[in-house]
């Protein structure tokens, strides 16, 4: 299960409006590195049968059945960084990366 902060779901609704091909949040697995795995988030209009589909206070998320396991315990954040920058953020910390560094080497990730 996949769980969206307040300040986040007030964004995601913000952005998704009543607009039917932002119907669903979806949420995958994006790649990997020595530090951890990364996550993207997009609005769909549609699903496939073979996705998860939960609900974060209103939102239905969906999942595909690959990314399903290494997003099961994310949470979603909207974040605004010291420089000012904003942005969704997915961390999930059941999902390491055996042997990674943790984000300690320099390999910018």
């Amino acid at each position: 299960m996949i769980e969206v902060t307040p300040v986040a779901l007030e964004k995601l609704r913000e952005i998704r409006g009543t607009d039917p091909t932002r119907a669903y949040l979806r949420v995958w697995v994006a790649g990997r590195t020595c530090s951890g795995y990364h996550y993207g988030i997009a609005f769909d209009g549609t699903t496939e049968k073979e996705d998860a589909i939960s609900d974060a206070s209103g939102i239905p998320v969906a999942v595909d059945e690959v990314s399903q396991p290494y997003c099961d315990g994310a949470t979603i954040d909207f974040i605004t960084t010291p420089d000012g920058q904003e942005g969704f953020i997915v961390r999930n910390p059941t999902m390491t990366v055996e042997g990674g560094c943790g984000g300690s080497c320099s390999c910018g990730h």
